[in-house]
């Protein structure tokens, strides 16, 4: 990180420390004030309080845990019934973020073997912490109490190999394709022969990167209350291995 970005980066950890209060309030009072009349909402209740026990270390264990019955074929399927529909319908609070790509081989909730209201998952081509995925995940952890968030690159990425190609890209595929470059030219300098596998994996650990310069992210990272982390999924096994 250059000295402009580091210093921009402290700025926003400055406006969060005195704003972030009201912000918070704000935008919680929107998300869970409806919630007061209804009377589900002891149960919602119940679900944020349960997951206030969660810490980020316990979510990233839960997720691997469930990641592991996937690729054992001992699924549990926990939250998928009609009882679960009920407790989250009227509020959520997941304790994981997945920012995932948009590839219809890696849904989240399958290879990690979680349920309905587990997972606050973001998919977009390429797993890109691109401004708006930033902004869903800040919502997602600093209002809904996420305590963990996983970039989940994948083998064989399309929007990968075709920065690797370069080339002239219609529409907005462009603007995914700029957000994958550093991480690919990371991994040009980087030993081996599979460099489709090694800028898939560098492409994570940049997005990574630019997640941990949020302020919102930044700071819930710094007060202990939030993880944040890059894997990547075997398409051929179905297991998720950490890199970060």
């Amino acid at each position: 990180m250059n000295e402009n970005n580091k210093l921009g980066n402290l700025s926003r950890r400055h406006l969060i420390k005195y704003g972030g209060g009201f912000l918070g309030t704000g935008l919680a009072a929107t998300v869970l004030g409806s919630n007061l009349n209804h009377p589900e909402s002891v149960v919602a209740q119940n679900i944020v309080a349960q997951n206030k026990e969660v810490t980020p270390d316990v979510a990233l264990q839960k997720l691997m845990e469930g990641n592991a019955r996937f690729v054992e074929q001992k699924h549990q399927r926990p939250n998928q019934d009609l009882a679960r529909l009920t407790e989250v319908a009227e509020s959520q609070a997941p304790y994981a973020a997945i920012l995932g790509c948009a590839d219809s081989r890696v849904p989240s909730e399958i290879v990690f073997d979680q349920g309905v209201g587990d997972l606050f998952v973001c998919r977009v081509a390429g797993n890109v912490a691109s401004s708006e995925e930033i902004g869903s995940l800040e919502f997602g952890t600093m209002i809904l109490g996420a305590k963990l968030i996983m970039v989940l690159g994948h083998a064989r990425c399309g929007a990968v190999q075709a920065t690797i190609q370069g080339g002239r890209f219609p529409g907005q595929i462009a603007s995914i394709i700029d957000d994958i470059k550093v991480g690919v030219e990371r991994a040009q300098r980087e030993p081996g022969t599979n460099k489709l596998e090694l800028a898939i994996k560098a492409n994570v650990k940049y997005q990574v990167e630019q997640l941990n310069q949020s302020a919102i992210i930044g700071d819930l990272v710094d007060k202990g209350q939030l993880k944040v982390v890059g894997a990547y999924y075997d398409l051929s096994t179905g297991e998720v291995t950490l890199l970060t």
